[in-house]
């Protein structure tokens, strides 16, 4: 077996094909699941030291898989990667095992940095203003809203104050 023992968990199967090519020409041993169901078998399986979660898995949270590789082994490097970051995400992550929270787009250079990084602050990183643009505010509310109806686009519709169609559109735009 190869020393540094990867499982990646990303509902994308082709995302997670290339993220799997790319470390083992690094010399991981990698298995990749698209379905949070098949994580318990596969971490018996393969024993990760090192993974890597998305955090929205289809309907699925990935901060669920965090919480359950964590418990498997303490040790293992988990790195979170979403296209859906909030500071809220980062922190119940870090709280749950996590070892570093990426936005993506993320390549494995990104990653695998993060799982090498020691695991302490870094008080020396430049504090840089990056303000966030209104239609990415408009992205996050909407899926903070459809998160809290639990993936119910009629319901976050109606509490949004937008027709059911106009969501599903601005969804669809977004490739959720």
């Amino acid at each position: 077996m190869s020393a540094r023992r990867l499982l990646i968990i990303e509902d994308d199967a082709v995302f997670a094909r290339t993220l799997a090519r790319s470390f083992e020409r690094r010399g991981y041993q990698v298995r990749a699941i698209t379905d949070p169901e098949e994580l318990d078998a596969a971490a018996a399986e393969l024993k990760p030291d090192h993974a890597v979660v998305d955090l929205r898995l289809g309907h699925a949270s990935g901060l669920t898989c965090v919480e359950r590789l964590h418990a498997i082994d303490p040790a293992m490097r988990i790195v979170v990667l979403t296209g859906f970051a909030s500071i809220a995400t980062a922190v119940e992550a870090v709280k749950l095992g996590a070892t570093n929270y990426l936005s993506k787009p993320a390549n494995s250079d990104d990653i695998e940095a993060a799982f090498q990084a020691s695991g302490e602050g870094d008080a020396s990183v430049e504090l840089v203003a990056h303000p966030t643009s209104l239609r990415t505010l408009e992205w996050e509310h909407i899926h903070q809203t459809l998160a809290d109806c639990g993936f119910n686009v009629s319901e976050a519709a109606r509490r949004l104050g937008m027709h059911r169609r106009t969501l599903a559109r601005k969804l669809g735009k977004r490739h959720l």
